[in-house]
């Protein structure tokens, strides 16, 4: 009996103030899309870090009049370094292979260049690709190197975006939950004012302060588990969107966010929607009303 009237009051509470009601689920529901979002950009920046971090490259160019002497001195010292994990000697012919496939929609370029004006090199796999820096100051210096070039450098200007574009998300989820926790608390106010006769009569009866806050907290975990499933609704509409769209280009560059992965995140944007909506309306409820 009592769990049928608490249910009641929570329809009757949403309905009475519908406006106010439908305001604080679509923030909510904005808020916690941003926030699933954010999550899984995060998450695959990592696996895009991890898998781009470990076929990442240093190459060390030699001289064009480089002698045999010193390309064995630093092939030696190449394969000796505790910091490399694969060492790969690149020769002319080979490098220009390299080229042509490179550059195989630029025909004229191709026949343009001889495999003598290529320079041999080295390319090396580290074993920590961030460690770029000792290996450059390193081998820099050495008798026949040219140049020495990191691939990581790339990525880490690419990443930096990525990076750039995470917090950005981050802080519009942030924004719209302090806004979505404003309107939790507003909604609650009203809520009990509009009541407050009967709640005074509760209480001269007897009932506890669980019982009269319970219609209030439920109204606001209401809110947020019904924002959460408009977030992951949301959420599916964009991956759908996005593979069909301009973004599918960008599959074999961005690591793919699967079903599993937008799916996994609903409880987490269900748990903190529905969590942070009681405990508003709670303090709200506790503290500002003294109910």
């Amino acid at each position: 009996m009592r769990m049928k009237y608490v249910l009641t009051e929570v329809l009757v509470g949403l309905w009475r103030n519908v406006t106010m009601s439908i305001a604080m689920i679509i923030t909510m529901a904005v808020s916690l899309f941003m926030l699933g979002g954010s999550g899984l950009l995060y998450q695959k920046v990592g696996d895009m870090k991890d898998l781009y971090y470990e076929n990442v490259e240093v190459s060390i160019f030699l001289k064009t009049d480089v002698t045999a002497q010193q390309r064995t001195e630093l092939d030696t010292k190449l394969n000796s370094d505790a910091l490399i994990k694969q060492v790969t000697y690149v020769d002319k012919q080979q490098a220009y292979e390299r080229f042509k496939k490179m550059y195989a929609d630029a025909p004229d370029l191709v026949n343009a260049v001889k495999p003598d004006q290529l320079p041999e090199s080295y390319r090396l796999k580290l074993n920590n690709p961030e460690q770029y820096k000792n290996i450059y100051d390193q081998y820099k210096d050495s008798e026949g190197v040219e140049e020495i070039v990191d691939q990581s450098k790339l990525l880490d200007k690419v990443f930096g975006v990525l990076t750039g574009i995470q917090n950005f998300a981050l802080a519009i989820a942030l924004v719209m939950a302090v806004a979505a926790l404003l309107l939790v608390a507003n909604t609650i106010q009203v809520a009990a004012y509009s009541k407050r006769r009967e709640v005074a009569v509760m209480k001269l009866v007897g009932a506890s302060n669980w019982f009269i806050q319970a219609p209030f907290v439920l109204e606001a975990v209401f809110a947020g588990l019904f924002g959460s499933i408009l977030s992951l609704v949301a959420l599916v509409a964009l991956k759908v969107v996005a593979a069909r769209g301009s973004l599918a280009a960008l599959e074999g560059l961005i690591t793919p966010i699967s079903w599993s992965d937008i799916f996994l995140t609903f409880p987490l944007m269900a748990g903190v929607g529905g969590l942070i909506s009681a405990v508003t309306a709670w303090v709200t409820l506790r503290f500002y009303l003294r109910v």
